[in-house]
């Protein structure tokens, strides 16, 4: 079997309280090495907080980010465990609602989002640019002070997989969970096993049931791990976002946190056996007849 343990929480984040916010990635990083993890993903924009809105025109912003980031990569933080943070990039001089996948005091991927959020309360296009260049990768330059941290000069950039020995990981972001054309099922056409989600998702009536139809129907048609995490509580602007992380393996409920709660981290853990994924994709006909002539993803070994 291969079992694999992996992390995923709820983090009451403040928009640009950037030392309390990383004192929570920091936190959530601990309990999941310390409950047996080797990855973990955290919330949108975790580092600054979602409700940044206008200041996400300021390069402070992003360049607070960075520095936080650095002290996540500084020391053995990262070892032993794929940290998967949320936060702003400029690539080539464009804004991009990013998941930053770190391991071993290195950057393994800067992961754009695909689709963004701009109905009701959400204006992500006021602030950041979606990616347009479909399953390809560019190189991205770090900035000076990550570069002379992690001996990286650039890191790969765009919509690709992780591939380690035993398994496949990758991402979509918030919104794209709720697109037709769902990034997820691209990914699991690809083989990946782990599908993850950083999500800035808030409370209204009946959205929880939404979100969980979506995921469990994802998960259950073309089976896969999934993992959502969520900020939780109010970041200074006027949503309050409900938490809810959880684990999914082919459409049953692993575990899930809690939607309302005063706890400022909260890390859900759950073992899961990947070969389960395997097992069950394997049993699907009609999907192994569409995996095998899928648009083939980049890939970051």
């Amino acid at each position: 079997m291969r079992v694999v343990t992996v992390a995923t929480c709820n983090l009451n984040q403040w928009a640009m309280d950037f030392d309390n916010n990383l004192a929570h990635v920091v936190d959530s990083i601990n309990q999941a090495k310390a409950a047996g993890a080797t990855y973990r993903v955290g919330p949108e924009l975790e580092i600054c907080g979602y409700g940044c809105e206008d200041h996400f025109l300021e390069e402070d912003t992003t360049d607070h980010c960075w520095e936080c980031l650095c002290r996540i990569l500084r020391g053995e933080l990262t070892h032993g465990i794929v940290c998967d943070v949320g936060m702003p990039v400029m690539h080539f001089g464009v804004r991009y609602n990013c998941r930053v996948f770190c391991l071993g005091g290195k950057i393994l991927l800067i992961r754009p989002k695909l689709s963004l959020a701009n109905d009701g309360n959400y204006r992500e296009t006021r602030y950041f640019t979606s990616w347009k260049k479909g399953n390809t990768m560019e190189k991205h330059s770090l900035p000076e002070n990550v570069s002379k941290l992690t001996g990286q000069r650039h890191v790969p950039f765009g919509n690709a997989i992780l591939e380690f020995l035993d398994t496949s990981l990758a991402s979509e972001t918030c919104e794209e969970l709720f697109t037709p054309s769902a990034t997820h099922i691209h990914l699991a056409l690809n083989g990946v096993e782990i599908i993850t989600n950083g999500s800035g998702s808030h409370h209204q009536l009946r959205k929880l049931d939404q979100r969980m139809e979506l995921i469990q129907s994802a998960t259950r048609k073309a089976g896969g791990v999934y993992l959502y995490a969520n900020q939780r509580g109010c970041d200074g602007s006027r949503l309050y976002f409900d938490g809810c992380a959880c684990v999914l393996v082919n459409g049953a409920l692993v575990k899930m946190g809690a939607q309302f709660d005063l706890r400022d981290v909260e890390v859900v853990t759950a073992k899961v056996d990947l070969d389960e994924v395997r097992s069950f994709r394997g049993s699907i006909a009609s999907m192994q007849e569409q995996m095998s002539g899928a648009e083939r993803m980049a890939v970051v070994s």
